[in-house]
């Protein structure tokens, strides 16, 4: 789909940011964040704390379910599953990778979204996507689809390994092939290969929007990050980053976050407050919106490190490109982050400055954010910022309400309820915060490296780690363990709960959780 925001002016509206579609059940969980504050938080939702997954049977990876207990479904997957669960209208969504085929046809290093039965878990259809042939500097080997499926109605939209945002019908290709492309079987096959035949498990894609072809934009390792919908629109992070070298900038003049038509997947704004030019590693952090000081906002952390407030409205600029106007910055690390005696710290120093991979969360006129690092660059120093989104310009010193250092490095997205702020780290520390002056109440050692991000649901917390233990606490000023539970497998996606149901992923299977 060719873009059209620099063929001519592109005439402001009013957006709804209405991020959870009428047709949704209210205990469903469409988006990633659950709705577009990306809070981590269903107060109501009530799950089964005493469970068991299961144990492997012999030496291979299935699970024997005579050692289940309370477990509605498994899910196999593939062997590398980093993307969050999304559930609507009666299904299951979740990337993964292919290295265990469902359609034989399909063979090989992909990347898929499954759309699963939300009461059996059985397969629906599938999207299989071809890899980039980049290696690890655009598309890791085995890596899969990253990106949360974002449902809207009858449509699905999410981010792939190719640097694509894509379109999909719900029901795949059971009631045809609809919209303007016809062409899956060849998309599937992949350049220059032959189209592959088309059946009714495979996905029914409506559009495609090539950000590398479109915008020049440079993936690093992985295009990754997850939908917003609001209104008619989508708001997309790009994953803009470094070449293979880790120190130069591909496309300095791509943007870092678009807006498209989300029935047409036509571009029709981008950010230009420079952001490329000053990433650290890429950009991957999923934007947010909500309403703050009675304007509705666009909230973006950012590859800079400088989380960004913009306007929903795109505005045509003297050249007629449609722009997301800026309204305020923050740079989320603190001043000595970034420099010390005078001298600019590096990046990927323990002690350095940190871009955005969390999400910012918007709760009560305010912003959270944690500022963090790749995984491969282990630990370091940290911050969570809480943010008054209520200012103009650079807000660094004026909108800043507190600021917590104690925990560190974090890809984590917080959970914001009741006063509390449910915070974790890279280092595998979960923290219960003081939502009005960041004082840490408590904090509680898993004792391996978090992925994930919490979840509190129904009066208890959740987190999982890469050691494959769950945590459930009790959410509240005191810690209180309720369970740890072993997993047969490393846990580095976030848990979500719907309609009753506490959906759990490890690298290889998915867990439905109820009686």
């Amino acid at each position: 789909m060719k873009s059209n925001c620099r063929s001519g002016i592109v005439m402001p509206t009013l957006v709804l940011l209405a991020l959870t579609a009428a047709s949704a059940q209210a205990a469903d969980w469409p988006h990633w964040g659950r709705d577009g504050t990306r809070n981590m938080v269903s107060p109501d939702e009530k799950f089964i704390t005493d469970f068991h997954p299961g144990e492997l049977a012999g030496r291979g990876d299935e699970i024997d379910p005579a050692t289940t207990k309370h477990i509605k479904w498994i899910a196999k997957l593939g062997s590398n599953t980093y993307g969050n669960v999304t559930v609507a209208n009666g299904r299951v969504y979740i990337g993964t990778n292919n290295k265990v085929p469902r359609d034989l046809k399909l063979k090989g290093d992909r990347s898929n979204i499954y759309c699963l039965d939300e009461k059996t878990g059985a397969m629906q259809w599938q999207l299989s996507v071809p890899k980039l042939g980049a290696g690890k500097v655009g598309d890791w080997e085995y890596l899969g689809i990253c990106s949360s499926p974002a449902v809207d109605r009858d449509r699905v939209y999410a981010l792939t390994n190719r640097c694509e945002v894509i379109c999909l019908d719900v029901a795949g290709m059971q009631n045809g092939n609809d919209g303007p492309v016809q062409d899956e079987g060849a998309y599937m096959a992949g350049p220059g290969k032959p189209a592959i035949e088309v059946g009714p498990t495979d996905a029914d894609i409506i559009w495609r929007y090539e950000m590398a072809i479109e915008l020049g934009v440079f993936p690093h390792n992985v295009t990754s990050s997850s939908v917003l919908v609001a209104g008619d629109r989508l708001y997309v992070t790009t994953s803009n980053g470094v070449d293979y070298s880790h120190k130069h900038i591909i496309n300095p003049r791509a943007p870092s976050m678009i807006a498209l038509d989300k029935a047409t997947g036509a571009l029709i704004g981008e950010e230009a407050s420079g952001i490329s030019t000053r990433i650290m590693h890429c950009n991957w952090s999923s934007p947010a919106a909500g309403t703050i000081g009675g304007a509705r906002q666009i909230i973006f952390g950012a590859g800079d490190g400088f989380c960004y407030g913009f306007r929903p409205d795109p505005e045509p600029d003297a050249d007629g490109f449609g722009i997301l106007k800026e309204t305020w910055r923050f740079d989320c690390n603190p001043p000595e982050y970034r420099k010390h005696d005078g001298a600019a710290r590096q990046y990927n120093t323990y002690e350095g400055p940190s871009e955005n991979i969390a999400s910012p969360v918007i709760h009560d006129q305010r912003v959270y954010i944690a500022i963090g690092q790749d995984p491969e660059h282990g630990e370091g120093v940290g911050a969570l910022s809480c943010i008054d989104a209520t200012g103009q310009g650079d807000v660094s010193k004026s909108g800043l309400v507190w600021r917590q250092t104690a925990i560190g490095r974090s890809i984590s997205t917080v959970s914001v309820v009741d006063g509390l702020v449910y915070a974790a780290d890279y280092a595998g520390r979960l923290y219960c915060v003081d939502a009005s002056d960041g004082k840490v109440l408590w904090k509680h050692d898993t004792l391996g490296h978090i992925w994930g991000s919490t979840l509190v649901a129904g009066g208890h917390v959740v987190i999982g780690n890469e050691d494959g233990l769950l945590f459930i606490l009790e959410a509240g000023r005191e810690k209180k363990l309720v369970a740890e539970i072993e997993f047969p497998g490393p846990i580095y996606s976030s848990p979500v709960v719907a309609n009753g149901v506490l959906y759990v992923s490890t690298m290889s299977h998915l867990f439905a959780i109820g009686q």
